[in-house]
């Protein structure tokens, strides 16, 4: 018998489903995209009867892709008792979408359109199908047949609640036939997904808290002599581990709580000048990983608290093993490891020395940073750490009687500085670091003895007279092509003795060399040439018995094995080191590997 009715739903249907969904209709059903956005589907959208429905608590899933379009956009308020949709993620301003009552509402469908008829059929006649919140259907979308199948699914139910002929009802079971397997997979998508959600939440560590992992072992040794003792330390080849658990905490969801524990069983550098035959007797053997000896116990190390004032300021109040390079841009992004687990294999060539100033080897370092970001391109970052904080008695006495402690009544280093972007690969930097030095120590960790000591109290003392210091620093990278990068920085430091007027000036330069991508993609093989810092004059009564120039060559290639696990062999050649071309030449090896989760 001939039916009309039942003619024009079909050819309504076929031609919506044409010109919403093009190509992707015809396709099987072993073609159809897992993973396509659904938004927020209960178990009544996709076929399961309201008794059925009524009799269990529908748990919303969010789907795939959030920033496509979902059905619950493509279907609109006739179908939002259906179809919860996340509306967060879709920018939606109401709280429900406008239903399309005629097609002319629809801003990019027009009276030629081929469809027309189809569409408008759907829209005001059968009331079934509406437009996207900015008043725009898409027509010429590509859609999956899951979304057809749950279009169609809410379509039939509209007028099979309108239309009670046999004809009809045949028809639109003919419909739900078709889609049957469809409707039957996609509910098992969403029962998977719920079962999985469930599990995530039963099973999470936490709410507000993510926790991630760094574990370094690293195999490494010397090959010359003392520059202290002269003393032979060939062979001192150290097998070490450093492990680091970071706690991100989250309670605005722009905030961040940053908590970090480590254990390590490395020294400071089998390196540090007390340490005699032990050791190199210089700083500048120092691997980047050097932060320092817990004999493998968990320490609380990095503790600070980031928060946003506005949409351009973010703030960071640092309460234990503050650094500069923590808030501030160091323009070295090849080089830059934060500590070790990746970048360059020596702790020289992270970044400029003058950004550690007043830092390193100081427990308890405390303090604020800020950033302040104008423009895209532009960014100044300001911060003022403090050395013994944590000593509010400020009864801390120095070799020459000054007082020590407190937030703002001892050591402190203060820094200021302005970077520009000059393209996504290039960026140029200037610093400014203030720094008083009661216990006579610039505390950079890199470079000479008396670069770090200006003022000793005796030849050859690692321990001197307060001073204070004023550093200023260029730094930059540019990107040359998408292989070649080149970077570098230069630093000088003009240090003060205090009450008497004595001057020394330390500079320390570099130029480095990055090739990404090379042998396998995310791989970068690196070169860096430099001067560690060393004395460039000094009017102090103090012999300095530096003779020459220390020259810092390092090759290192950092190898991804995996997302999780890098390889990073390094060589580091020192000439002169420790400033005196009397002492012999000091090769450094180090291969590390890197493990995060």
């Amino acid at each position: 018998m001939y039916n009309p009715f039942g003619k024009q739903i079909l050819f309504s249907v076929m031609g919506i489903f044409v010109m919403a969904g093009g190509p992707a209709v015809a396709a099987s059903s072993s073609e159809v995209q897992g993973e396509q956005p659904l938004a927020k589907i209960s178990r009544e959208a996709i076929g399961e009867t309201p008794e059925a429905a009524a009799s269990r608590e529908i748990q919303p899933i969010l789907l795939a892709d959030a920033e496509d379009p979902s059905v619950s956009d493509l279907l609109g308020s006739q179908t939002d008792s259906l179809y919860q949709g996340d509306r967060s993620l879709h920018d939606l301003d109401d709280a429900s979408q406008a239903q399309v009552t005629s097609v002319s509402q629809l801003s990019d469908v027009q009276p030629t359109d081929w469809a027309f008829q189809a569409l408008q059929s759907l829209v005001e006649r059968y009331g079934c199908i509406a437009g996207y919140p900015n008043g725009t259907f898409r027509g010429n979308r590509s859609a999956t047949r899951y979304e057809m199948a749950a279009a169609l699914n809410a379509c039939l139910d509209q007028i099979s609640d309108r239309f009670a002929s046999k004809a009809d009802l045949d028809a639109v079971k003919a419909l739900q036939d078709e889609f049957a397997a469809e409707l039957a997979t996609l509910r098992g998508r969403v029962d998977g997904l719920e079962a999985r959600v469930d599990t995530v939440e039963a099973q999470q560590f936490s709410t507000t808290t993510k926790l991630n992992g760094e574990v370094i072992f690293a195999a490494g040794g010397l090959i010359g002599e003392n520059v202290e003792t002269g003393d032979d330390i060939d062979g001192r080849l150290a097998f070490n581990q450093r492990t680091r658990l970071n706690l991100l905490t989250s309670f605005t969801g722009k905030d961040r709580l940053y908590t970090r524990l480590q254990s390590s069983n490395r020294d400071v550098n089998f390196a540090s000048p007390p340490l005699g035959p032990e050791g190199a007797g210089t700083f500048d053997t120092r691997i980047s990983f050097d932060t320092g000896n817990t004999g493998n116990g968990v320490i609380l190390d990095r503790l600070d608290y980031k928060f946003p004032i506005g949409d351009k300021v973010d703030v960071t109040v640092f309460a234990n093993a503050a650094f500069h390079h923590y808030y501030a841009e160091t323009v070295n992004p090849y080089f830059e490891g934060f500590g070790g687990g990746s970048g360059s294999i020596s702790f020289f060539g992270e970044r400029n020395p003058i950004y550690r100033i007043g830092t390193v080897a100081i427990p308890g370092v405390a303090g604020v940073g800020t950033s302040f970001k104008p423009t895209d391109k532009l960014r100044f970052d300001v911060g003022y750490l403090a050395g013994n904080a944590n000593d509010a008695t400020a009864t801390i006495s120095t070799v020459d009687g000054a007082d020590d402690g407190g937030l703002f009544g001892g050591s402190f280093s203060l820094l200021a500085q302005a970077t520009y972007k000059l393209s996504d690969t290039s960026q140029v930097g200037l610093t400014y670091v203030r720094n008083n030095s009661p216990g006579g120590n610039l505390n950079m960790g890199a470079g000479t003895r008396l670069a770090n000591v200006p003022f000793p109290i005796a030849d050859g003392s690692t321990t001197g007279f307060a001073f204070s210091s004023d550093s200023v620093g260029i730094e930059a990278t540019f990107g040359i092509t998408d292989w070649l990068a080149v970077g570098g920085w230069a630093g000088y430091t003009f240090a003060n003795q205090s009450g008497v007027g004595n001057e020394v000036e330390i500079g320390n330069a570099a130029l480095n060399v990055a090739l990404p991508d090379l042998g396998k993609e995310g791989a970068i093989g690196g070169l860096i040439f430099g001067l560690p810092p060393q004395v460039v004059s000094s009017d102090s009564p103090i012999e300095t018995g530096e003779s020459g120039t220390t020259y810092h060559l390092e090759a290192n290639y950092q190898f991804p094995v995996s997302d999780n696990i890098t390889i990073t062999p390094g060589l580091i050649y020192l000439i002169n080191p420790g400033s005196d071309s009397n002492n012999s030449d000091i090769f450094v090896g180090v291969i590390r590997t890197t493990f995060r989760f």
